[in-house]
């Protein structure tokens, strides 16, 4: 059985190959304007030709060309355009950045569709997208195409991964429509993920032996977290003086809690000052190898450490969970090689 092809857009570190792979699609081109992103991307799937460069100004006819595929041969189109300007994250005020540049970025997609006609679809951002007219653009472009949609949120622990993630999740057929992968029984949890890894100073694992440096003063107020506390929960005298001016986060300075998932893993997961992002019960915050585990990637994939840790952070809190891509794309994969079958 020849595996099923498909080109990634906005690929980013590969979390979204990496689900496809795991689901049987051998991703032929891939397409990113980050450099540090498209150096994680090659370390982990060298035998995907990638292309780096502004999306707008590259032609999907001749990305199809340079891996041997004709307009309409290439069984599904997959990307995540970049989701920052959809995110209530972007601003002082938890509401959408409606004019980020970066929101026309989905249009791009919507063009691809067009020149290559995929046989199915599988876009994913933030679930701000549900809400944006960009949106209902590109669901009245692809039905043009004769594509039957689906779309909606859907937490990614409910699909194998043991982290709590909102996700807007986009899967189209032509002239056909599928469901949704169904959820999980059973949640994955912090533990799980996490656990069994050495401490980070008997680790020779470069993504979890990195680290940190913290002044005596935040060494011992993480110290003095409870399991399963945080600043929050220690009372007034606890607080951070700037935190009682503001009504912004509060879930700072705090423990996961070993028998529930993670919370979302962001750019900033290696800093306990961004979320809740200390260690169960170690007095640290996680280790880049933690956060990725937690995103669902493998034991061994590769983030560069070329611009420092804070960097490589983001390339994992950016990524999309691979479990969570390749409980969908196995939807798709059946979908299309059924089809083929009936043909």
């Amino acid at each position: 059985m020849s595996p099923l092809t498909a080109i990634d857009l906005f690929c980013g570190a590969g979390g979204l190959t990496q689900g496809l792979r795991k689901s049987g699609f051998r991703v032929v081109a891939a397409v990113d304007n980050a450099p540090l992103a498209v150096k994680a991307y090659e370390l982990n799937h060298p035998g995907t030709e990638v292309l780096t460069g502004d999306i707008c100004h590259l032609s999907p006819l001749q990305i199809a060309a340079k891996v041997g595929l004709k307009p309409g041969e290439l069984d599904l189109l997959a990307g995540c355009p970049p989701c920052q300007g959809f995110s209530s994250l972007r601003t002082r005020r938890r509401s959408p950045s409606v004019n980020d540049p970066r929101n026309v970025l989905v249009g791009q997609f919507g063009r691809f569709a067009e020149a290559l006609r995929p046989r199915a679809l599988l876009m994913e951002n933030v679930p701000g997208l549900a809400k944006d007219i960009r949106l209902r653009l590109l669901l009245s472009r692809l039905r043009q195409l004769d594509y039957r949609l689906t779309y909606g949120v859907l937490d990614a622990s409910e699909y194998g991964v043991p982290q709590r993630r909102r996700r807007f999740v986009l899967i189209g057929l032509r002239g056909r429509r599928i469901g949704f992968a169904e959820p999980a029984k059973q949640r994955r949890t912090v533990r799980g993920a996490i656990a069994r890894l050495k401490s980070p100073a008997l680790s020779d694992d470069p993504l979890h032996n990195h680290g940190e440096v913290r002044s005596g003063k935040v060494q011992k107020r993480i110290r003095e977290i409870p399991a399963e506390g945080s600043l929050r929960t220690m009372g007034d005298a606890h607080q951070l003086p700037c935190h009682k001016r503001t009504n912004g986060f509060f879930d700072i300075y705090a423990r996961m809690v070993w028998k529930e998932p993670a919370p979302t893993i962001t750019g900033g997961c290696i800093n306990p000052s961004k979320g809740r992002f200390l260690h169960p019960e170690q007095h640290r915050a996680i280790t880049l190898r933690e956060a990725a585990l937690l995103q669902s990637f493998p034991p061994h994939y590769k983030f560069p450490l070329d611009e420092g840790k804070y960097r490589a952070a983001e390339l994992i809190g950016n990524a999309l969970p691979p479990r969570f891509v390749a409980r969908q794309a196995k939807e798709i994969a059946l979908a299309l090689r059924s089809e083929s079958e009936v043909r």
